[in-house]
This record gives C-alpha cells, structure tokens and sequence, in this order.
C-alpha cells in the first residue's frame, strides 16, 4: 500500500505516496523506534481526556481575591494544586514530545524523505500521530483561560506561602514554574514546543539536511490533502486525521523554511489545503483555519500572494 505513485516537479503538487493510516504496521527495521515513540503517544488520549475535562478553580480564587483572609486563601491554594499537579502532566508530556521528535525525523529525513515516508509508513503514521496530538492540545488550551489563570494565581500565592511555612506539599518551585509559565503563556504551547525542538535539531544534528526536513514536511501535507481530496479513507475521523498532520505540517514548514509556506513557488499546495479545509462541513475545520492563521510566521509577508491571503483571512 505505501508503493510510489508519482513525483512532485517543481510546483506541480502530484499525489506522491499512499500513507495507509488505518492499516499501517513496523517492519523490523522500524520496530524498536516505532515502540520508543508508541510508549509516549500512547498516552496522548488521556493528556487530551485531562485537558478537555480541566474545569479549573475560578470560584475558589474570585473568592479568596474579592474576600481575603485565612479561609478563603488556605481553600483557593489547597484547590489549586492538584490542579497545578495536572498542568505538570501536561508540561512533562511536551518535554517527552521534544525528545522522541528528533529521533523520527532522523528516521524519516537521513535519506531521502518521500522514499522513506514511502516504505516506513508505521514511522510516517507516528508523525501524522504527533501532529494530531499538537492541533487538538493546542485547540482544547487556547479555549481553556482557566490554565492560565490558576497557574497564575499558583505563581502569585506560591511566595507567600512558602513564608508561611505551608509548603510542605509544595512540589513545583521556582525553577519549574517559571518554565511551565513560559510553556502556558504561549497560545499554542505543544506547536511552539515542536517548533522550536526541530530548529534546535537542525542546527546541531549535521547528518539531517534542512531541505530534507522541509522536503518531507510537504510531502506529508500534500499526501494527506490529496487522500482527503481523493476520498481514500472512508472513515471521517481518518479523514481529519489527515487535515490535522496536513495542517502541523505547514504549520512546522512554515517556521523552519526560509520563505515559509506561503511563496508563489511553494512545494506545498496551499490553495488546495485551504479549499480543503473550508469545504470539509467538520467541527474542527474552523480550528483547524485559524492554526494556518495565527500560528504560521510567513503568511503576512510580502511575498504572500494576495489571492492567498484572502482566500485564507476571509470567512
């Protein structure tokens, strides 16, 4: 099933590869990194269950803001960390995500990527997988003030009580929460992660072309725009599967190309995944719109084509 189909030339954005997302298995060669990564994105669907199940402590904190004093305090801080515990979950989870990423895109990016994300579809998958993970954490945060707000007033409240001796149950000091306040603080903090993991990646692994990142991050954009367009699966939850690893595609691209995703020239088929995205009637598309909007770094320069824009900014 992952046999070539036909090449990109030039900008002429061709279906290249068929990725079967349903089907697809390790061979021995993928085996032990497919197991590697498989034991963190497994626990992906319970980070999301946890974020999306995150009600926060707003009433525990207005109380002990609009009436200080001794009880309402002592209840907003013993309400806010097992909070503040969970948000831990989530930093920690990112920073497995920036340690097993590298590993795959030394896999599917040493040689040449279309050939490889070709014949290592288990490992091309788990790319797709870590970029579904990233839109829909990314998503559930940004609709979510509660983290930030209870991280904040966790900040605020964590000097004082460290003054008064209460910190015995104390587990995330200064050090810690002043990088998990960093990660929070980002609208899209799982994206900002990856992002920021491959640009480090590429100015220290030597081994792994620049080009041959970007290479494979088209073509995972493209072939997944195309197994949509070309009604491949014809499960839906498959299908936005696909326009989730087409749009952290781009969106990853965009950052580490030198003219990002938006040129005339570009090697991925931008109007195609934007038309895409529109016409799919999914809950998640307009998400899905506004990460190509805000989350990308080149889509105002100059460059951009006009048309592009518009189609892109306008409802």
């Amino acid at each position: 099933m992952g046999q070539l189909l036909s090449f990109i030339n030039g900008t002429d954005h061709a279906e290249q590869i068929f990725i079967d997302f349903e089907n697809a298995q390790p061979s021995d060669d993928e085996r032990e990194l497919h197991k590697t990564v498989g034991e963190v994105l497994n626990r992906g669907p319970a980070i999301i269950e946890k974020l999306l199940a995150y009600a926060g402590c707003n009433e525990y904190i207005r109380r002990a803001i609009t009436n200080p004093g001794p009880e309402t305090e002592d209840a907003a801080w013993e309400a806010v960390l097992p909070s503040v515990d969970q948000l831990q979950e989530f930093y920690d989870f990112s920073l497995e995500l920036e340690t097993c990423f590298p590993k795959l895109l030394v896999a599917l990016c040493k040689n040449d990527p279309k050939s490889s994300l070709s014949n290592q579809q288990a490992l091309a998958k788990q790319l797709a997988d870590i970029f579904d993970f990233v839109l829909r954490f990314d998503d559930a945060k940004m609709v979510n003030p509660a983290i930030q707000n209870d991280f904040s007033y966790y900040r605020r409240t964590l000097n004082r009580m460290k003054l008064s001796k209460k910190d015995a149950n104390i587990k995330i000091r200064d050090e810690l929460a002043n990088r998990m306040s960093l990660f929070f603080a980002y609208p899209t903090p799982m994206m900002k992660v990856l992002s920021e993991t491959t640009v480090k990646f590429l100015s220290q692994d030597t081994t792994v072309p620049r080009e041959n990142v970007t290479t494979a991050l088209a073509t995972m954009a493209n072939v997944c725009h195309d197994m949509v367009n070309k009604k491949k699966f014809t499960n839906e939850e498959i299908n936005m599967f696909c326009l989730r690893a087409m749009v952290g595609s781009i969106i990853l691209f965009d950052h580490i190309h030198p003219q990002g995703a938006f040129v005339k020239k570009s090697t991925i088929d931008m109007k195609g995944c934007i038309v895409t995205l529109k016409e799919t009637n999914a809950a998640s598309c307009p998400g899905l719109l506004n990460a190509l909007r805000f989350t990308t770094i080149h889509l105002n320069d100059a460059e951009t084509p006009g048309s592009l824009k518009q189609l892109l900014l306008l409802d």
